[in-house]
């Protein structure tokens, strides 16, 4: 069961466990509609995604330093396909 689904889609549940289901804050059960909890994508998914694939800053810093303006493009090339592959939702 997506929980982070559960509570984007349903503000009112305060707790979701897989076997007891979902439950506001006076413990009464909340009635979830599945097939839109499946559906439900993550607005904020590409954030960890471009996290993992981001260059490291050092390459960044180390041509910065260096005065090599190749590896500065280089590296905001690389951002810029990063950004792309894994377009804000």
């Amino acid at each position: 069961m997506n929980h982070n689904a559960i509570y984007a889609l349903y503000p009112q549940v305060v707790s979701v466990d897989d076997g007891d289901g979902a439950k506001d804050a006076q413990g009464n059960q909340v009635e979830i509609d599945l097939t839109a909890v499946n559906a439900w994508v993550d607005p904020n998914a590409y954030k960890a995604k471009r996290a993992a694939e981001y260059p490291p800053m050092t390459d960044y810093l180390d041509g910065v330093v260096k005065g090599d303006q190749a590896q500065i493009d280089a590296y905001i090339a690389a951002c810029q396909a990063v950004k792309t592959k894994y377009p804000k939702a």
